[in-house]
C-alpha cells in the first residue's frame, strides 16, 4: 500500500490563504492588508509555531489559482479539505479584518465575504456578530 503524501496545507496555511484571498479579490493588495496578515500571523495563538516564510508560499498558490476559471472553486475545495471546522468562524473573521484594514471594502471583497461565510458554513448570526466586531476595530 503506498504511503499516503501529508496534506499539502496545514489548516494555518488554510487561514492565510483565506486572508491573501480576500486582499486579491479587488485586483489591489493594499498596504493595510498585507500589515493585517503579518500581524495575525505573528500575534493570534492558532499561528503558534507557524513558519512565517510559508505566507509566500501559501499566497503564490492562491495567485495561482486566481487565474484559473474555477481557481475560487479550488481554493475553496483545498480549504474544506485541511481547515478544521472548529477554525471556520476564525477563517471568517480573519478574512473579516483584512477586508476592513484598509477601510473600504470594494464590492468584490463583500461578494466574497458572502461566498466564504456560505463555504465555511458560518451561522448568519455569528457571521454578523463577526462582521460588527471587525468594523469596530477598524473604525477611525
Amino acid at each position: 500500500m503506498p504511503e499516503q503524501a501529508p496534506h499539502p496545507m496545514s489548516p494555518q496555511d488554510c487561514l492565510v490563504a483565506i486572508m491573501v484571498a480576500v486582499s486579491a479579490s479587488d485586483e489591489t493588495i493594499r498596504t493595510a492588508e498585507l500589515v493585517k496578515i503579518e500581524t495575525a500571523v505573528n500575534m493570534l495563538p492558532v499561528f503558534a509555531g507557524y513558519d512565517i516564510d510559508r505566507t509566500h508560499r501559501v499566497s503564490q498558490i492562491v495567485f495561482d489559482l486566481f487565474e484559473q476559471e474555477d481557481g475560487l472553486d479550488a481554493l475553496f475545495g483545498l480549504i474544506r479539505e485541511n481547515l478544521p471546522e472548529r477554525l471556520n468562524e476564525t477563517a471568517y473573521a480573519l478574512a473579516c479584518d483584512v477586508a476592513a484594514a484598509d477601510g473600504a471594502l470594494a464590492e468584490s471583497e463583500l461578494r466574497l465575504l458572502e461566498e466564504i461565510r456560505y463555504e465555511l458554513n458560518v451561522d448568519r448570526l455569528h457571521a454578523a456578530a463577526i462582521e460588527r466586531g471587525a468594523r469596530a476595530r477598524h473604525t477611525t
